[in-house]
């Protein structure tokens, strides 16, 4: 927003267009800051990974022909028997003792750390893959443009509202993964158009194509075994972040404090009453969900529908 931002990390862009993103009006000023956040934690989930494939040591504790751990060679860094683990990964057993989201230890051992601890465990080297070069797609734009701070806290706040979610319809099974982060970030690009939406040069294909993206992962979260209530909440946090955290200034406010024969306020009555409506909703739902979750609440009882979000029944598969 301010070119005097606190968490700028680089050069401030003067009238020359982004080339990082074709959406833009090319008089608009942006600020550009050196990404480092986003690599940041692509590095921390890999260590993770790497940390509970050493807890998790296969040949120490599966042995015999029928049930070799795959890729041996590795020691007791190789991977579960693919019938236990396709996506080449730990035990289960293992992500849960490092800390995966299972709702009867948040709710009834009071372990409410698995809300955020989940978010760095992948089920998998497929699965860490997949997300980590989501977040570089998605993060690196948004840190660019924003800064590390607001990108840090979309991504972690997101990630626990996902999370959630994900307690409230899931508590049969355990949970692990960023996705709830990243379709925070998601979120957060959606709105950051809506509200900023004076600013954009081709304010139509950048609403097609963000909404096209956001459509197909969506789709994708109702394939058996992924957990799409992670993904739909933290993308509705990511959204209400965004109208928060993302506001820029008006197309033309730039160019009224150097014109004095030019008044512009630096923000439009819409981007307030965003601002104010998704500040209350955010609030409003993350209190409400907590307190939901350690009541002990099973959402799918207030929604009997609800559990098709994650898993579509079809001929092909059963949920």
């Amino acid at each position: 927003m301010a070119n005097r931002d606190v968490e700028r990390g680089g050069k401030q862009n003067r009238g020359v267009h982004n080339n990082n993103n074709y959406f833009y009006d090319e008089s608009s000023r942006n600020t550009h800051w050196t990404p480092w956040l986003v690599p940041a934690i692509v590095v921390a989930n890999l260590a993770v990974f790497i940390a509970v494939m050493f807890v998790n040591d296969c040949p120490k504790k599966i042995n015999g022909p029928n049930k070799a751990c795959v890729a041996r060679f590795l020691g007791r860094f190789s991977f579960q028997p693919l019938r236990e683990n396709p996506l080449f990964g730990p035990s289960s057993s293992t992500l849960e003792r490092m800390g995966a989201l299972e709702w009867r230890k948040v709710v009834h051992e009071h372990q409410g750390w698995r809300l955020v601890t989940c978010m760095w465990l992948h089920a998998g080297i497929i699965h860490l893959l997949t997300n980590m070069l989501s977040l570089i797609f998605i993060g690196i734009r948004l840190e660019q443009q924003f800064g590390f701070i607001r990108v840090g806290l979309i991504y972690l706040v997101s990630g626990f509202g996902g999370s959630i979610l994900s307690s409230l319809f899931l508590q049969e099974s355990i949970s692990v993964g960023a996705s709830g982060a990243l379709f925070g970030l998601l979120g957060a690009m959606l709105s950051e158009l809506l509200t900023n939406w004076t600013i954009y040069a081709n304010k139509a294909a950048a609403l097609v194509t963000l909404l096209f993206i956001i459509a197909i992962n969506l789709g994708l979260g109702l394939l058996p075994r992924v957990d799409n209530f992670a993904h739909i909440g933290g993308f509705l946090t990511g959204l209400c972040l965004g109208f928060i955290l993302l506001v820029r200034p008006q197309y033309g406010w730039e160019a009224s404090r150097t014109n004095t024969s030019v008044t512009k306020r630096k923000h439009s009555m819409y981007q307030y009453v965003l601002f104010v409506v998704a500040a209350v909703l955010l609030v409003v739902g993350l209190t409400v969900g907590l307190v939901m979750l350690f009541k002990g609440e099973n959402g799918n009882k207030h929604c009997k529908w609800c559990h098709r979000l994650s898993c579509f029944p079809t001929s092909k598969w059963t949920c």
